[in-house]
């Protein structure tokens, strides 16, 4: 028996069915720039190579709550509405994994969504096939939970997103304002909205960061979010802890030098509201524009206070 013939392949299938014709949802699938908002384990998924129907992607996602990334192969086929994906390289415990999304018409107006996995631990382990297992059935459920209720409900969807950037201009260096807020370990002492930080960094430039935010009637949250950090000029996250008052938060700051010794630091946000919850925070008579302008304010006004503490600590070090 040959070193692969022992290689176990595990193959699984999750499915849902949504009220939505199948043609808007392959075209959901097939925009992974949306996926941060649409799925909940996705932090961040870029374009390596874009071609018309082949692409090679990055993601960032949580599996089983621990952050990883990976590089995947697809294929888009419209016509058949079937998106194949492979890892081109994967994270530990994982050896190797595939796929496929399949979207079949149900109904006149309808669709079942298939999304099919195959995978293999590193070295067959039997203990890291059991943590894949999970993290595969985890993860589907969240994903085909989230794109019904996506495609179902986009015109509500729409109605509870608020998208809004800060920026400020600073006589200093893109690497400095970065440095202040990758190091959001020192925020505690840096930062007085911050009344406790954890900060988690397994992977260089993957982090895990868990905080106490102070809002400015004196109430406290807490939040956990995971980042993704490119070195000197930009840091992404998504909240995976969030407020009562939010179903969603993604985020990212950015650090952009003029080449004349500006740079300018901007934060910016995508929340979606948690309308259950708006009555329990805000009041009985409170709206969904009560709550976006509350968000608006709260987030902008913790950003504007990243933004100056940032700010001061650049110019400082001229």
């Amino acid at each position: 028996m040959t070193t692969q013939e022992t290689k176990v392949t595990r193959e699984v299938e999750h499915g849902i069915d949504v009220d939505v014709p199948a043609d808007a949802v392959y075209r959901m699938i097939a925009e992974v720039e949306n996926w941060p908002l649409i799925f909940p384990p996705t932090v961040l998924v870029e374009h390596v190579e874009r071609g018309e129907h082949d692409e090679r992607i990055r993601i960032w996602a949580t599996a089983n709550g621990e952050p990883k990334d990976w590089t995947s192969r697809r294929t888009l086929d419209p016509v058949r509405r079937v998106i194949t994906f492979r890892q081109e390289r994967s994270a530990a415990p994982v050896a190797a994994m595939g796929g496929a999304w399949v979207i079949e018409p149900r109904g006149a107006a309808g669709s079942r969504v298939r999304l099919l996995h195959d995978y293999r631990a590193v070295d067959d382990d039997p203990e890291s096939l059991a943590w894949i297992d999970q993290a595969v059935d985890r993860n589907s459920r969240s994903e085909l939970a989230a794109l019904k209720r996506n495609v179902e409900q986009a015109a509500e969807a729409a109605e509870l997103t608020l998208s809004f950037v800060d920026s400020v201009p600073v006589e200093g260096t893109a690497k400095d304002l970065y440095d202040f807020v990758n190091e959001a370990g020192k925020w505690r002492e840096r930062l007085p909205h911050v009344a406790a930080v954890d900060l988690r960094e397994t992977t260089p430039g993957l982090q895990v960061l868990r905080m106490d935010t102070l809002t400015k009637d004196g109430e406290q949250h807490t939040t956990e979010s995971v980042r993704v950090c490119f070195s000197g000029h930009r840091i992404v996250y998504k909240q995976t802890t969030l407020p009562a008052l939010m179903d969603l938060h993604t985020g990212r700051w950015d650090f952009t030098e003029d080449g004349q010794g500006t740079t300018t630091a901007s934060s910016q946000h995508t929340v979606v509201v948690n309308r259950d919850n708006i009555a329990a925070v805000l009041g009985e008579q409170a709206t969904v524009q009560d709550a976006l302008r509350f968000l608006r304010e709260a987030l902008g006004a913790n950003s504007r206070a990243t933004l100056g503490h940032a700010k001061a600590y650049a110019e400082a070090r001229r």
